[in-house]
């Protein structure tokens, strides 16, 4: 990017020069009352509609009303090997090999099926670190994971303070040291929920393998937004929704990821149908036989209308890339922070990292002596963004459907409050 301006054309300027600019287009753009677009930095929550979703469900309400049950078998995308459509690209999104992706249920309850699978506490070697600030979702899986196992929830989980830190991945080994053989778990957030603080997956897994320990990561907040790697990261397991940057729908279903390595290992799992092998799913009284890689943790029939809005967003990924996504997303953060240090303001305070390759598409606005009143405002000039107590407002500038132009006229909207 070119030296930064703080003006509405050089904004404008930007757009002009944007490759990405047309994808926009191909979404719908909630609006205010006067049927102007709002400006929505909400894609860490819930992404945008594509225009296409509709038609590609609409496939398969067809199909459904014209051939019901053999839709399974018969159906144009026959739904017997629909969530197989969705794995090339999605593995390709989250930088897997597609033996290891999935997708199948929802957030938290694939984050139980890892943990069953993989956490094996014993009476020495059963604690669990989670960053502090982690999802909520994930705080309360694991102590219902302690409590399932017999352990004490406040006992087992140990929080690695991220913020602020200087040396983080060495303060995280010495949790390792301060609590011998003792860890059996570290589950981190890809990309921190809070903060938009992107980890180092690689040195985390790396420093979990080295004292024995499984390593797992919510990639809610990261799958869609920055390149995750996470075959040469070395996970174990990982876990993601499709509803923030996947723009898949309101509660739409979730991704999984299991290392190559344990692709025809004999792990424990909580089974069903959809995990036994193809070829013996229908001899109903035959033994179980669990399908290698990641697709032998499905239990259940997939959700045939909520994949087909996963593969509608899927196609625009495909198109785009990832590479030229987080391109777009560097410089669209990096406008945004520059506007915002630009206001010269004691009011906010910026709390996710300046280091472009620490974040992915947000920036985390600490609004000193605020209260949700101030995002109300904020929302009735028409911005959508996302609020979370104390005071901090989570702005998520999405590089397929948001401008540069809508960057300068948040900070600008947010200049009128502060």
């Amino acid at each position: 990017m070119t030296k930064l301006i703080n003006s509405l054309n050089f904004a404008k300027q930007l757009d002009k020069e944007d490759s990405l600019s047309n994808y926009r287009n191909l979404f719908h753009i909630p609006k205010d009352v006067h049927n102007k677009d709002l400006i929505y930095f909400c894609g860490n929550s819930l992404g945008l509609q594509p225009k296409s979703t509709k038609s590609f469900i609409n496939k398969e309400m067809k199909d459904w009303a014209n051939l019901g049950v053999k839709g399974w078998s018969n159906a144009k995308n026959p739904w017997l090997e629909y969530h197989s459509y969705l794995t090339n690209e999605m593995a390709n999104i989250v930088g897997a090999k597609p033996l290891e992706v999935v997708v199948m249920n929802t957030l938290t309850v694939n984050l139980h099926l890892m943990m069953v699978s993989f956490y094996k506490p014993t009476n020495k070697k059963f604690k669990i670190i989670l960053e502090a600030d982690s999802f909520p979702s994930d705080i309360y899986a694991v102590e219902s994971q302690l409590v399932h196992h017999g352990y004490n929830g406040d006992d087992g989980i140990i929080l690695w303070e991220t913020k602020n830190s200087k040396n983080k991945y060495q303060e995280l080994e010495n949790i390792f040291l301060e609590n011998k053989n003792e860890i059996a778990l570290v589950l981190i957030g890809g990309v921190n929920y809070y903060t938009g603080e992107y980890f180092n997956l690689k040195k985390i897994t790396e420093i979990g393998h080295k004292y024995n320990s499984i390593v797992g990561f919510d990639c809610a907040h990261a799958a869609g937004n920055v390149q995750l790697n996470l075959n040469k990261v070395g996970a174990d397991f990982a876990i993601w929704c499709s509803y923030k940057y996947l723009n898949s729908g309101p509660g739409s279903l979730s991704g999984c990821f299991v290392h190559e390595r344990h692709a025809y290992n004999n792990i424990n799992r909580f089974r069903g149908w959809w995990g036994n092998d193809l070829n013996n799913r229908f001899n109903m009284r035959e033994p179980f036989q669990t399908i290698a890689g990641a697709d032998g943790w499905q239990i259940s029939t997939p959700t045939i209308l909520s994949m087909a809005a996963i593969k509608a967003s899927l196609e625009i990924f495909k198109d785009v890339g990832m590479k030229k996504l987080c391109e777009k997303s560097t410089q669209l953060t990096s406008y945004l922070e520059f506007l915002l240090r630009n206001l010269n303001s004691t009011k906010i305070n910026i709390i996710t990292p300046k280091d472009p390759a620490s974040r992915g598409c947000q920036i985390s606005i600490e609004i000193n002596d605020a209260n949700k009143k101030f995002h109300e405002n904020l929302t009735n000039l028409g911005v959508i963004t996302d609020w979370r107590d104390p005071n901090v407002i989570r702005c998520a500038p999405t590089p397929l459907y948001n401008t540069f132009e809508e960057v300068y006229l948040f900070v600008e909207k947010l200049k009128l409050l502060i």
